[in-house]
């Protein structure tokens, strides 16, 4: 086995300070513009990713400002001239690439995944069909838009998602981030339960085969040697079910990072994870969640393109376990400033 220790969500960033963390390689600091906030679901998650993340660039030695994301952003924006971007909006609004594209538009270079990447990981079913296109294994799913169970009639379509998937089923907005409307159905009555709620948060619903498992998740990130894993962080629930309550509730659930796996088993979920990143085409930085089933097979559950950073959050548990969340953020922003650099974008 792995020597592991169980995550504290209480550890605070470490304080190293990388070596030439400065604007274009001269003295002065790099300025990051942090943006998080937004006007979906998912804003106070956000608020609380881009403040951590901001004190963690700050001790790095960054110039940090955060901006909401409101309609006055690209005036904000203009007025800090940041030298680089990072995007911490969750959800729809900050993943689905038209974030991304604007900040093109405007020539500002930003941390993470470009805006095809973007559309391909944030839409669920979109991501599935890529995953299982290239071989990799991801449990067999239906998305359906709200519009079908109108025409059709719910009843019949759920009799039929009964007769062909049976039960337990997860059920989850074909879009969106937090686990928000993600519920597990065990039955015909919680199915329809499960359909409201996660209809409550998009046009688009997926249900899909539940895979018992562990649960594990697999933070990439990128560095002149190309995407590298992260050590794994297993999240055990009281109800074994990873929703929004049990991410952002400090009381219902266990975070080991390092995972305790066996070497064969941190191969298994590493590889599909790295395999994730490169197909769905993301860029930086990404978690891909994982259910590591009783026979050791893994399987790719859904991607991160702007994973959390909260301290409830598995990319800064991750990032712990290998090193430092500060050191491994400050790389991240390096590595989006001589990208920057070498188009000629904003200084």
């Amino acid at each position: 086995m792995i020597d592991y220790v169980r995550a504290s969500r209480d550890a605070s960033p470490d304080v190293d300070r990388p070596a030439g963390f400065t604007s274009y390689g001269g003295t002065t600091p790099v300025t990051v513009a942090v943006i998080s906030g937004g006007t979906l679901h998912e804003r106070d998650v956000s608020l609380r990713s881009g403040s951590r993340l901001a004190h963690a660039l700050r001790l790095a030695g960054a110039q940090v400002r955060q901006i909401d994301m409101s309609p006055d952003l690209i005036t904000r924006l203009r007025r800090c001239t940041p030298d680089v971007v990072w995007p911490m909006i969750h959800g729809v609004e900050g993943e689905d690439g038209s974030l991304q594209d604007l900040l093109e538009l405007c020539g500002w270079g930003y941390v993470g995944t470009e805006p095809a990447g973007c559309r391909i990981a944030t839409a669920k079913p979109v991501a599935k069909a890529v995953v299982a296109k290239n071989g990799l294994a991801t449990p067999n799913a239906v998305a359906l838009p709200q519009s079908v169970f109108k025409r059709l009639g719910a009843a019949t379509i759920l009799e039929q998602v009964e007769e062909s998937m049976g039960f337990p089923v997860i059920v989850k907005p074909a879009n969106g981030g937090s686990a928000l409307g993600l519920s597990l159905a065990r039955d015909a009555e919680s199915l329809r339960m499960a359909m409201v709620d996660a209809f409550a948060y998009g046009e688009q619903v997926v249900i899909e085969r539940f895979v018992e498992g562990r649960e594990i998740a697999v933070s990439i990130v990128e560095d002149e040697d190309g995407p590298r894993a992260l050590p794994p962080v297993e999240i055990r629930t009281d109800e074994g079910t990873y929703d929004y309550d049990a991410r952002y509730d400090t009381g219902r659930t266990e975070f080991f990072a390092p995972a305790p796996l066996s070497a064969e088993q941190h191969t298994a979920v590493t590889e599909l994870a790295l395999s994730c990143h490169r197909v769905l085409e993301l860029r930086d930085y990404s978690r891909i969640d994982v259910i590591l089933d009783a026979d050791d097979n893994a399987w790719f559950i859904d991607a991160n393109v702007t994973p959390g950073m909260t301290d409830t959050s598995l990319f800064p548990l991750a990032a712990e376990a290998d090193s430092s969340f500060t050191t491994l953020v400050a790389g991240l922003v390096q590595r989006a400033l001589a990208r920057t650099q070498d188009a000629g974008g904003h200084s």
